[in-house]
């Protein structure tokens, strides 16, 4: 299956192409199929964002479509940056540096053991037929002082994961593509797209 990611982030699309890849299914932006526009985001959850976003597409183009809407939520800001994640310091901060020192600074006075967060991903997938699919994917951690790891991108040198002893920024793509919140989004998803096409199977099988 052939889907079209409502975004032009390329580490998104390379995130999502290497867990789509266990599926047989390939991923392509919405500039590949000439779709340019920019979708407004105003929801005010991640279901309500992702689904603006692939209904955009699928409609627009015709092509299936799958949008994931992401984020950090950190406790000790009550779920802040949220579903503002990508914008989180207004138009001061225009780099994934410039939103992780505005997150290090707006949390310096907050005690190590108050400092965990989390990240979620949200993905809804429009069919062909119109059928939605919604998935929902959380890893938990802590908000580091200082950033560690040079890959990955957005605030991941400063999402620290207990159980791996590393930052999202010090795991390898393999690694973080098993445990993240996107890739625990998209298991979700595979499981929820499996039982779409068993049902349709059997469907076909019972005309």
């Amino acid at each position: 299956m052939k889907l079209v990611l409502a975004s032009r982030n390329r580490g998104k699309l390379k995130e999502l192409s290497a867990i789509l890849s266990r599926f047989s299914i390939e991923a392509v932006l919405q500039s590949d199929v000439g779709f340019e526009e920019e979708v407004e985001e105003n929801g005010t959850t991640f279901e309500e964002n992702s689904l603006m976003k692939a209904k955009a597409v699928y409609e627009a183009t015709g092509f299936a479509a799958i949008a994931d809407d992401s984020g950090l939520m950190v406790d000790a800001l009550n779920g802040e940056p949220g579903v503002y994640s990508a914008r989180y310091g207004g138009d001061a901060c225009k780099t994934d540096a410039d939103r992780n020192a505005h997150l290090l600074e707006t949390m310096k006075d907050v005690p190590d053991e108050q400092r965990g967060a989390k990240f979620v991903s949200v993905i809804s997938c429009i069919l062909p037929d119109g059928t939605v699919l919604t998935a929902r994917g959380e890893c938990a951690g802590m908000i580091l002082r200082e950033e560690r790891g040079s890959d990955g991108f957005g605030y991941d040198p400063l999402f620290y994961v207990p159980a791996e002893q590393a930052t999202y920024s010090e795991l390898s793509a393999q690694r973080k593509n098993e445990i993240s919140h996107r890739a625990l989004a998209m298991e979700e998803f595979a499981r929820k797209l499996a039982e779409y096409q068993t049902s349709k199977e059997k469907e076909h099988a019972d005309k």
